[in-house]
């Protein structure tokens, strides 16, 4: 008789700087493998492929960072290597210091990874691989909104921020999820890997899971709002949030610093990560996303609103910054909208 393969034991990492909805969506998602198909289609559990369990620097109840009780299973030293680590999103402001914050989880992740476990992070939750100098020279993702931090803190890091999956490192060992819900991409991808692929189509059946193949570029905001400290450039970025649709904006806002062109396009970039021309751009180009969800205006007045005279350059340009056409952006994001301001369906049923 042929003995049933052993199911992967994967390791949910906890802390109180995790949410308990990631902790255990990963829990229940990874537990529904093979188990839940088997309900639904033949009335009985189908068989265990996957063992999750939550673990943290010490077993037993705390709570988390929205105010929801975790409670770890087991503490980060109790048993073997797990085959499978996640770390789910570390919920602190985007550049927040976490220098000797997660030491322990750090150290911990280090080892897993050592006696051949996958380690696998969900949104902010690769900043603790950084951290850990496992990302040096590999490819990584993150949540849009920490991609500035993580490219900042970690130059050694080849970032992938369009991307909502990203798998790298000696034996594809390290499996990153960008923003919000793609950890259902994650959860997937790791059932795929470990269960095969008819489980993992199973399980995204069983609980209505679409791939984010699009990435995560849709979703971002591309523009950054925060306020730098130098005043020539910081009264310049509140005058270009009101005139970003004007002719030759750069060239306006030259004259507003009171600085010498070349030296305002240094401190600008200094001060804000982006070149002046790139920060209109983007502007322009979030501008351009509220006006495609919320109106139905031809995709060319848009264009002409937010400064464009030549539609065919702006759609190439938000084709590349936000990896949809204008068109496939309204169809996406405009019916989410319409929905969720009537509180009807945006689509027939499939």
């Amino acid at each position: 008789m042929t003995r049933a393969p052993r199911p992967a034991r994967v390791a949910i990492l906890a802390f109180p700087e995790a949410t308990a909805s990631v902790v255990y969506g990963m829990y229940d998602l990874f537990a529904s493998a093979g188990r839940d198909w088997g309900i639904v289609t033949e009335g009985r559990p189908g068989p265990t492929l996957m063992e999750p369990r939550v673990v943290a620097r010490s077993a037993g109840a705390f709570v988390a960072g929205n105010g929801v009780t975790i409670a770890a299973e087991a503490a980060l030293d109790d048993g073997a290597a797990p085959d499978v680590a996640c770390v789910p999103e570390v919920a602190i402001p985007p550049g927040a210091p976490i220098e000797g914050r997660f030491t322990a989880e750090i150290d911990w992740l280090r080892r897993c990874y050592a006696a051949g476990a996958t380690l696998a992070t969900a949104c902010s939750g690769a900043i603790l691989l950084a951290e850990a100098g496992l990302l040096d020279g590999e490819e990584a993702t993150t949540h849009w909104a920490y991609c500035d931090t993580l490219a900042r803190r970690y130059p050694k890091i080849k970032l992938r921020p369009q991307r909502a999956l990203v798998v790298s490192g000696a034996g594809q060992r390290l499996v990153m999820a960008g923003g919000g819900t793609s950890w259902l991409d994650l959860a997937l991808y790791l059932v795929a890997r470990h269960a095969g692929i008819e489980a993992a189509m199973q399980t995204a059946r069983i609980n209505l899971i679409d791939w984010h193949d699009v990435g995560q570029q849709p979703f971002a905001r591309l523009a950054r709002s925060r306020q730098v400290e130098d005043a020539a450039i910081a009264r310049c970025q509140t005058w270009i949030a009101e005139h970003y649709h004007e002719p030759a904006p750069v060239a306006a806002m030259v004259r507003l610093s009171g600085l010498p062109e070349r030296s305002f396009k240094r401190r600008f970039r200094q001060a804000t990560g982006m070149g002046p021309l790139e920060y209109v751009h983007t502007l322009r180009l979030e501008e351009a996303k509220q006006l495609l969800e919320s109106g139905d205006a031809p995709i060319e007045a848009i264009a002409n609103e937010v400064g464009y005279e030549d539609a065919g350059f702006f759609g190439r340009l938000f084709r590349r910054s936000v990896s949809l056409t204008p068109a496939q952006y309204r169809k996406r994001f405009g019916a989410m909208r319409r929905a969720l301001q009537t509180g009807g369906s945006t689509g027939a049923a499939r």
